[in-house]
């Protein structure tokens, strides 16, 4: 008898500042940083180890018309497109990263944003 598979685990949560968000499961993560190449064209700041980010709405948009299908693509651009601010908010729920190595001013609108929003992990103090 083979055993049950487990459930899907989120990985990746994008969030604006009003608390809407968007969260890919472990293989949707994956996926998606290899379609847009671990999202360099669009990170306006990013945690040196680990996948958390702050990234540019419109350029999200753009990317998502560009690259190939992804299963959340229509998800994301939708939140991208009715964010209230320019930016997007990326937390790595995987990761156990602290961000000490996070050391530009992304990093404090990134905490902001996470803080703000219930039911999202708190980055370290």
């Amino acid at each position: 008898m083979t055993p049950a598979p487990l459930p899907p685990e989120d990985a990746l949560v994008f969030l604006d500042d009003d608390g809407s968000r968007v969260t890919l499961e472990t293989a949707e993560a994956l996926m998606f940083f290899g379609l847009t190449d671990g999202l360099d064209a669009v990170t306006v700041s990013a945690c040196p180890t680990c996948r958390s980010r702050v990234v540019a709405a419109v350029a999200l948009t753009d990317l998502l018309e560009r690259e190939p299908f992804h299963p959340q693509a229509a998800a994301l651009a939708e939140l991208a497109d009715e964010a209230p601010t320019l930016h997007l908010y990326v937390e790595d729920v995987l990761s156990d990263c602290e961000h000490d190595e996070w050391l530009d001013p992304g990093y404090t609108e990134w905490c902001d944003t996470l803080d703000e929003v219930p039911g999202v992990r708190r980055p370290a103090p």
